[in-house]
């Protein structure tokens, strides 16, 4: 409180000091551009009258780049040149020594400016720093912690001085902020002078030019500091990890409830969740630490010991919603690309449904909170949305707002962390807690992905049959995030290899041909499950629930680009087989019996044109293909229309999507043009594990023994206007359609099982 006495002149100078001050607080024209001869503003009284103006405009003179040059050296070196000085610069300047006298006025007036707002900078990070800790000191208040286990503590652990204590400590850092600023404001001190130098690092050095309007990205925060409640380190300094922003908009604002966040908050309140959120999956992200049960070498990833979690983690979201239930996993892999590419791809949300494709239906980013440090991505805090699904009918969608956060821990080494901030919305089914990635570069341009995810959903809304598929992690577990993640990077690496190959037996693509029949093959995939889940952009409208629950839905299409125009059906059902997934996966490639299973294909056995591995391992079955039907003169129509298939596969589950192409288009495409054109509405299989063993316990293990969930979904044109009607007979044909294929499949499981047993 050094020099407090002096606030008691505040009275008697202010007036004074009003005069010395412009009014409307705006910055001076530079010194070093214009003058006007004779004095300005406030040196030399003008008399009133229409002609003092029109002297003002016949006397203003702009200095030539040379003179303003020769000002700034000579400022530099005096800024307070005597009358010697002066006369001497003029002369060389071929200036007035008024001209002179009030250039470096106005110049010296400058700068004041500037450091006054440099200085109110300041003081706002300062003001902002203390608002939030005094926010988290009354959250201390509300949830005491025991300083001996670092639980819950009950009322009587915490004295009452104590409680005192920090209600006055919150005050007095209040007040003390208060009294810097009108001391800095009227008497003239820099604020070090009442901080005892705390001034943020980064700042104090900072010379005139960047001072103005610069915030610091010290990211001094030891995320493994947990005194404070939450896990904030005050004592480092928010200010200096993320700059404090304005107001979020109005438009995000929400009811609180159910456990949720009050999105009336500013921004502010978010950049605390996003470092909560930071050290919470910093701690979660240690090796061998014990909030973790399993093996990560079984493949299968580990799973949050959720008492353990309870005792070391305050609720960052609240209390669990009534009816939900917690899945919680942590699973490894390497990933073909560096940590900076990966980090710069999860912060691009087109990017980030593309590199999930299946798993993410939609996603958009609402609002930049922070962006970053410079050019560098850390510090990035994000508001977005996505559509989080798995491929079935009976897992209702997840619509989720989180904000995302990245911070470079080290050289080499990035975290990026997600919470959900909409817990309150009416209908919500579930929530994401402090969950997302840690990743490491590795020497060969790789780098190991630590994934972590934890969610809270609602189960009563899951069908019972894919219930232990969630529990397990497979649905939307680490597990399932990094095979994903795994599966986009390994295709993207071989398909721009100039190594690249397809088969031996089919023709040799050229690296342009692959690359765009891959686009097209992805744009079906994506098609494909948005079809069944309803999610990316378009407009379902569902009909209705046919035979053996398929479910029925329509939208319009028109002039949308590589879609037809018109009504598009969707019809889909899901169902559970007596087989292995990766034993089903198998039988549904086999050509020779999709004649046995597809009902398009009218009975005529399929062959491959090309196919190509998206995997370095040209063994996988992670393919693209190129079909034809295997006729002979026959069909014409047949002999122009090909089908192009993509499979994909791995513990958690495999997609089998393919679509007619009109033999032109793809050839075009095949040469490596461009295939965003090409128009067509996919069918397919989604095939996963259900969890379930022998005896109808459930099984977490990955590759266990037990049955498919299997979910077949065409989308097929059925008038070619979009304003038409939709009949019972379109529906009824459609139903038929799904129906015949299903009983199709059934029996070829049935044949293939029996014909196991019998070779056994």
């Amino acid at each position: 409180m050094e020099g407090l006495g002096e606030i008691g002149l505040i009275g008697e100078n202010f007036e004074g000091n009003l005069g010395r001050v412009r009014g409307d607080g705006s910055e001076s024209r530079s010194g070093g551009s214009d003058n006007v001869e004779g004095a300005s503003g406030d040196e030399q009284d003008v008399p009133p009258g229409p002609s003092s103006s029109s002297r003002r405009r016949q006397k203003y003179h702009r200095h030539t780049p040379y003179q303003i040059q020769e000002l700034e050296a000579s400022f530099k070196d005096n800024p307070h040149p005597d009358e010697k000085e002066r006369l001497a610069l003029g002369k060389k300047l071929n200036l007035e020594n008024k001209q002179v006298k009030f250039w470096f006025q106005n110049r010296r007036t400058q700068m004041k400016t500037q450091l006054e707002r440099h200085e109110n900078a300041i003081l706002k990070q300062e003001n902002d720093k203390l608002r939030i800790e005094n926010i988290a000191m009354k959250e201390a208040i509300r949830s005491p912690v025991c300083n001996n286990c670092g639980g819950q503590a009950i009322l009587g652990d915490i004295s009452i001085d104590e409680h005192h204590l920090r209600i006055e400590n919150a005050r007095l850092r209040d007040e003390l902020s208060r009294i810097s600023i009108l001391a800095n404001k009227f008497l003239g001190r820099p604020l070090s002078s009442f901080s005892g130098g705390n001034m943020p690092s980064g700042m104090a050095n900072s010379n005139l030019e960047l001072a103005v309007g610069r915030n610091g990205y010290g990211l001094n925060l030891n995320p493994m500091d947990v005194g404070l409640p939450m896990g904030l380190d005050y004592n480092n300094g928010i200010s200096n990890a993320l700059p404090l922003m304005s107001p979020s908009r109005p438009g995000l604002g929400m009811a609180a409830g159910g456990g949720g966040i009050d999105m009336s908050y500013d921004k502010n309140v978010f950049l605390e969740l996003a470092l909560n959120a930071m050290d919470e999956l910093m701690k979660l992200g240690q090796v061998n630490s014990p909030l973790w049960l399993g093996n990560m070498e079984g493949g299968g990833g580990e799973v949050l010991d959720l008492d353990e979690y309870m005792r070391t983690f305050p609720l960052c979201l609240g209390m669990k919603p009534h009816g939900f239930v917690t899945e919680a996993s942590r699973a490894s892999g390497v990933v073909m690309i560096n940590s900076l590419a990966l980090v710069e791809a999860l912060l691009d949300a087109n990017r980030w449904r593309e590199m999930f494709l299946g798993l993410i239906g939609s996603s958009s980013t609402v609002d930049v909170i922070s962006g970053g440090s410079g050019d560098s991505r850390n510090g990035v805090v994000q508001l977005m949305q996505a559509e989080v699904q798995l491929v079935s009918p009976l897992v209702p969608v997840r619509q989720v707002r989180f904000i995302r956060f990245c911070r470079q821990q080290a050289e080499g080494v990035w975290a990026v962390v997600d919470l959900s901030v909409d817990g309150g919305r009416e209908g919500f089914i579930s929530r994401r807690l402090p969950s997302g990635c840690i990743v490491h570069d590795m020497p060969n341009g790789y780098s190991k992905v630590m994934w972590i995810e934890h969610t809270e959903y609602d189960e009563g809304v899951v069908h019972h049959q894919y219930r232990p598929l969630i529990r397990s992690g497979l649905g939307f577990g680490a597990q399932k995030w990094i095979s994903t993640l795994q599966r986009h990077f390994e295709c993207m690496a071989t398909i721009m290899s100039p190594d690249s190959a397809t088969d031996d037996h089919s023709p040799v693509l050229p690296p342009g041909g692959r690359r765009s029949l891959t686009a097209l093959a992805q744009r079906m995939t994506s098609n494909f499950c948005a079809g069944v889940c309803a999610t990316g952009g378009h407009k379902w409208e569902v009909i209705g629930n046919g035979a053996e629950a398929a479910k029925i839905m329509i939208r319009k299409s028109l002039n949308n680009h590589g879609d037809p125009s018109g009504a598009v059906l969707s019809a889909t059902m899901s169902v559970w087989m007596p087989m292995p997934h990766q034993r089903l996966f198998v039988l549904m490639l086999n050509e020779e019996l999709r004649s046995q299973w597809d009902v398009l294909s009218h009975g005529t056995a399929m062959q491959n044109m090309i196919r190509f591995s998206k995997s370095q391992d040209h063994g996988s079955l992670n393919t693209i293909s190129l079909l034809r039907a295997n006729t002979t003169g026959g069909n014409a129509n047949q002999n122009t229309v090909l089908v192009l298939q993509e499979s994909s596969t791995d513990v958690s589950g495999s997609l089998i999507v393919y679509a007619a192409v009109d033999i032109n288009s793809i050839d075009v495409v095949m040469r490596g043009g461009d295939s965003s054109c090409v128009a067509l509405l996919p069918s397919g299989f989604a095939i996963m594990p259900d969890c379930v063993g022998e005896s109808g316990a459930p099984v977490t293990k990955p590759g266990s023994e037990g049955g498919s969930l299997l979910t077949v979904g065409f989308q097929i044109l059925v008038n070619d206007l979009p304003s038409s009607k939709l009949t019972m007979e379109s529906i009824n044909t459609v139903i038929n359609l799904i129906s015949r294929t299903v009983q199709g499949i059934k029996e070829v499981v049935n044949s293939n099982q029996q014909g196991r047993q019998i070779s056994s």
